[in-house]
């Protein structure tokens, strides 16, 4: 008998099966299993392929070694077989008839059956009154509830408010390990090196050499060898003011034998003009045969008045700098430490200077004049958890029964920080922090819940002492009552 062989992929479901069986045209379908794929087709799909392939007229069959596919397959009448030539050898099973079903006979006194099972309503819900009184108590349930859910309360109170200080007198040392409740506690040291540049203005005259002296030596043959004296010999006073030759000489062999040169100042100036017999000295290997004197005072060296910077202003500017650099190492430390950390500004101490640079060297004319400097400071602060430590035991001695803190603690320095030789600083330290009188949340609850808003205010006004009337805020506006569920009232309290 003419056969339809069809081939399942690893892809194929019931629908795309199904698909395939329409379009068998054959009294036989065989399905066949792949042998290293796996088909997920269920019992329940394999009775709904075998009554798709009973209403195409045809008989399905199946080919796979898979042991729960077979089962399931004999469990529905299913040949099944080994191999595509078995199923085409061997004789398949013949399918049970189907059996026919016969249509119910349509029953006609659906309508008069349906009104006897149809459950029978209560005179009273029958009536007007009885609908109206049943809405309104539905309405009034629905309103209960909102009323109950619905409103929302913030309450703000102030209390009775104390400022609780103290002051203790402080030990910060390097030395320290711990806290002390004697009040010394670890000090902590920091080094920052930092760099400014500044520019002044210059008023002040100085005096600037304009023309070089000039005049004449004597040089004396010590020897009786000749000498010859080169132009630019250097000469010089005992104060080491420097001339030199203006011409080559040549000085005749013999002791105590004498010449004369033309001679000028190195620098320019007013200290170029020296009195007689000043000019003793050569420097150079002829000041071993030769000896020099300059027999009449040099002249002709000047100076002129002009705007520069003198010495005062190069302190003037340097002691700005100084101070500019410490204000710069002091924000930048107070960067880098923590925000509550205390700084001891006292103990700001410049510890090295890397560069100190004047813009304009000494004795020169100009307006104006810069400094750069880069120094490196070190400080010492005490971390904010040891003043802590050190502070609490202090302020919780002085606070009022019944009180508590409600903000972060003030510190005040009442002299200034003194550092002796061993490295210990002192200071006495005023401590302050704001504290309210407690108030029991549920205490609130109980006096305002379920009151208008005027009698809320009024009854937490007399039950507690208060800075300022108390703040009440319901949610939604237009309601006047406050909630009766407390976890809808929020307190907070100042």
């Amino acid at each position: 008998m003419k056969t339809k062989i069809i081939t399942l992929e690893s892809h194929d479901n019931l629908i795309s099966v199904r698909d395939k069986l329409s379009w068998a045209k054959t009294p036989r379908i065989l399905l066949v299993w792949p042998k290293y794929e796996k088909v997920t087709l269920r019992l329940l799909d394999l009775k709904v392929l075998q009554r798709h392939a009973d209403s195409l007229g045809a008989q399905l069959g199946l080919v796979t070694r898979i042991h729960k596919i077979r089962k399931d397959a004999e469990s529905l009448n299913i040949p099944v077989f080994d191999s595509t030539i078995s199923a085409q050898k061997d004789l398949w099973a013949v399918p049970a008839p189907r059996q026919r079903r016969l249509a119910k006979k349509p029953q006609l006194d659906l309508r008069k059956k349906r009104a006897e099972l149809a459950p029978k309503e209560s005179a009273w819900i029958k009536s007007l009154a009885g609908r109206v009184i049943t809405f309104a108590i539905a309405v009034l349930s629905v309103l209960t509830l909102a009323g109950l859910f619905v409103p929302r309360a913030q309450v703000t109170l102030n209390p009775e408010s104390k400022l609780v200080s103290a002051v203790i007198p402080v030990q910060a040392s390097l030395s320290f390990n711990s806290v002390s409740v004697s009040g010394a506690v670890p000090a902590h040291e920091i080094f920052i090196t930092v760099d400014v540049e500044k520019t002044k203005t210059i008023t002040s005259k100085i005096s600037l050499p304009k023309t070089k002296a000039k005049g004449f030596v004597q040089f004396q043959n010590l020897s009786s060898s000749e000498v010859s004296i080169p132009a630019g010999t250097i000469v010089a006073t005992q104060d080491l003011i420097r001339f030199e030759t203006l011409n080559r000489v040549l000085l005749t062999g013999g002791v105590n034998k004498t010449v004369e040169v033309a001679i000028q100042a190195v620098n320019a100036g007013e200290a170029g003009n020296v009195d007689a017999e000043k000019i003793i000295s050569v420097e150079s290997a002829l000041g071993l045969s030769i000896t020099v004197i300059n027999p009449e005072a040099t002249t002709g060296g000047e100076n002129e008045n002009a705007i520069g910077a003198n010495e005062n202003d190069r302190e003037e500017l340097k002691a700005e700098v100084l101070n500019d650099l410490k204000l710069k190492a002091e924000n930048e430390i107070r960067s880098q430490l923590a925000e509550k950390d205390f700084l001891l500004v006292e103990t700001i101490e410049l510890k090295e200077i890397f560069l100190e640079e004047f813009s304009a060297p000494e004795n020169t004319a100009g307006d104006s004049l810069s400094l750069n400097m880069q120094a490196k400071f070190s400080a010492r602060y005490i971390l904010a958890d040891d003043l802590q430590t050190l502070t609490s035991s202090y302020l919780n001695a002085s606070l009022p029964e019944g009180f508590v803190v409600i903000d972060e603690m003030k510190f005040d320095l009442l002299d200034a920080p003194l550092t002796d030789a061993d490295g210990l600083t002192r200071f006495q330290l005023q401590v302050s922090q704001n504290s309210v009188k407690q108030v029991d949340v549920l205490q609130v609850f109980n006096i305002i819940r379920g009151k208008n808003l005027q009698n809320a205010t009024t009854e937490l006004e007399n039950f507690f002492v208060l800075r300022q009337e108390p703040q009440i805020s319901i949610t939604p506006t237009w309601w006047k009552w406050l909630p009766l569920i407390p976890f809808n009232i929020s307190v907070e309290v100042k």
